[in-house]
């Protein structure tokens, strides 16, 4: 294009500049003669004076006419000796320059602009096969790891990276080899991310983050132009950490699927090599995360590659306590306010989960008018999160109103009167959400192990409601709709996978692989037909015996059962204690005969 242009500009420039050295310069009375003896062809007379014209033997001449001659008689005497007068020339030759040179102004601005235009889609192109990764370096994140609360054992695992990259030569002295990557795996909001950022703002060495969403496109072999470009970035910043986030997106186990992506198996081959690669001396290390590690291809997990795998599991009691301080620090608590009571009755809470309840606990004391959060903020948000906006029990009819009532004091007697059951804290009829009225349960201690007579006991509470409205009405509703659910789900844990039906037997047909997004996920079954229909007789015989058990408990406690619902449709909100006082029995303390519990939510709800 260049060429071209130069070319262009060289012809016509060069071709005036030949004209002009063509042309002499004679007197105006030689152009008299010239025009009387018949030799001048053409003439051109500018406003200026300036004479230009040509020969008829070809060649060029100017010359200056005076200023006294008028241009009538300079034209008449032109005309008879037969010269051509063309036109009257512009005031200045630059003119004529800048006049020609218009065309060739106009064909280089539209190569210009086609030459950006192409520019720009090549740049395009080039910029799909590099890597989206963000490189924290100077400015590194200010989360630290006394931010991560609890997690020490986890914390202890990923903070050797950091010791590896600072001082390589403490490992080599002993013959170690550190690692070439790290899988944090566990339930979504339990804080791998956050430990990321906490290694990117411990580490003094340059920090790689990138989704593995990140590296997949519409068009094939991107992905794996973006891997070859994060390591190469990588190995120029050793010692250096890669940090890829959701790597399920990239890791998933190849042939798995029915139709096949060439682009993401691509990228994942690209992976694979890159990882095995490069050797740990060269101080890169790769971090990854994900929630599902299930389906992670068995190449991406063997050693040489993701040497460890830490567990990121959900927060104990005690860890809920310290990551509560955690998000509590900017907040005004009163004096009330017991985190470990509130640690306490949020179990199976995520730490995300547990951010999120210490601020809409700061917006309910707003919502109030105050700036210091009290223990009803606290209780009022874990109820909000649990079931939703509470409403007032107007929103029911009288008789349905009556009917939740008796429904939530079955619930709380047949907890109250159990022996394994975890203590009453309340119980009330406002409806929120889904549900029409709750009964809430605190465990006493975080249990790990379920036993056979937990479970059972379990299933007992969970048919109080419904057995409380047969002994009261006579009949069932659609209130036990989800408490059905559950304790379906319970049985059939029970018999399918514990081992805990004699007819069955001491078999476990358990879900593969951790089920960290729930167990909603689709399997095959591993057993015959015939298994099957006894899993269903199993099932169904565990749930009559509890609903048989909490019936029978309900009607020789007949007099507290209408004495408690009677007493929530007066005041819709009763306490445990309150309960336990009605009973006859001490409120349970912490319990000492070592079971635990995995309780994922504190509540039993009427639907």
């Amino acid at each position: 294009m260049l060429v071209g242009l130069g070319l262009s500009a060289w012809l016509i420039v060069g071709g005036i500049g030949a004209q002009r050295s063509a042309s002499q310069t004679i007197s105006f009375s030689q152009v008299l003669k010239k025009v009387d003896a018949r030799q001048v062809q053409a003439v051109t007379v500018d406003p200026n004076g300036k004479l230009t014209g040509s020969l008829r033997d070809g060649t060029s001449f100017t010359s200056q006419v005076p200023t006294a001659l008028g241009q009538n008689d300079l034209y008449r005497r032109f005309e008879a000796g037969g010269a051509r007068i063309d036109a009257t020339g512009p005031g200045s030759s630059w003119g004529t320059v800048l006049v020609s040179l218009l065309p060739v102004a106009a064909i280089f601005g539209l190569f210009l602009w086609w030459g950006r235009k192409a520019g720009s889609q090549v740049g395009a192109l080039g910029a799909i096969g590099r890597s989206k990764v963000k490189v924290v370096d100077t400015e590194r994140p200010t989360v630290r790891f006394e931010d991560v609360a609890g997690y020490e054992g986890v914390k202890r695992e990923v903070g050797e990276i950091i010791g590896f990259l600072r001082k390589p030569d403490r490992y080599r002295r002993a013959g170690a080899v550190g690692p070439h990557g790290v899988l944090m795996v566990g339930p979504p909001g339990t804080g791998k991310t956050l430990l990321a950022r906490a290694i990117a703002g411990e580490a003094s060495v340059p920090f790689l983050s990138v989704t593995g969403s990140a590296f997949v496109e519409m068009f094939v072999g991107v992905g794996a132009a973006r891997v070859r470009d994060l390591f190469t970035e990588a190995r120029k910043l050793a010692p250096s950490i890669i940090f890829i986030d959701e790597i399920d997106a990239i890791g998933q186990r190849r042939g798995g699927a029915v139709v096949a992506n060439d682009e993401r198996e691509q990228t994942l081959n690209q992976l694979l090599a890159e990882m095995d690669g490069f050797d740990a001396a060269e101080g890169v290390v790769v971090l990854a995360a994900t929630n599902r590690p299930d389906i992670l291809d068995p190449t991406l997990l063997r050693p040489g590659r993701f040497d460890r795998q830490v567990v990121v599991p959900l927060p104990n009691q005690g860890e809920r306590k310290a990551i509560l301080a955690v998000h509590c620090r900017d907040k005004r608590l009163a004096s009330d306010v017991d985190l470990d009571a509130v640690a306490r009755s949020t179990p199976g809470f995520s730490g995300a989960d547990l951010a999120n309840l210490a601020n809409e606990a700061a917006i309910n004391a707003v919502r109030a008018g105050r700036v210091r959060l009290t223990r009803d903020d606290f209780r009022d948000a874990r109820d909000r999160i649990l079931l939703g906006l509470r409403e007032g029990s107007n929103v029911l009819l009288p008789e349905e109103k009556v009917a939740v009532a008796v429904h939530e004091a079955g619930h709380a007697l047949v907890a109250a009167l159990s022996e394994h059951a975890d203590p009453v804290e309340k119980i009330t009829i406002l409806p929120a959400g889904q549900s029409l009225g709750a009964t809430e349960q605190l465990p006493l201690a975080e249990r790990h192990l379920l036993s056979d007579s937990w479970m059972r006991t379990f299933l007992a509470v969970r048919m109080g409601g419904r057995a409380a409205e047969l002994v009261v009405f006579g009949e069932g509703s659609t209130g036990a709709a989800n408490d059905l659910s559950e304790a379906t789900q319970m049985a059939t844990r029970m018999v399918r996978e514990f081992g805990l039906s004699p007819a069955l037997g001491p078999v476990g047909y358990a879900p593969t692989g951790p089920m960290y997004l729930g167990r909603d996920q689709i399997s095959m079954r591993q057993y015959s037909e015939e298994t099957q229909r006894m899993v269903d007789a199993e099932v169904s015989r565990l749930l009559r015996e509890a609903e048989a058990s909490a019936v029978e408990m309900l009607t020789v406690r007949r007099r507290e059962l209408d004495s408690l619902s009677g007493r929530l449709v007066a005041e819709e909100t009763v306490d445990g204690v309150s309960v336990y006082e009605l009973v006859g029995r001490p409120v349970p303390v912490r319990h000492l005969d070592g079971e635990h519990n995995e309780t994922k939510d504190p509540r039993h709800s009427a639907a």
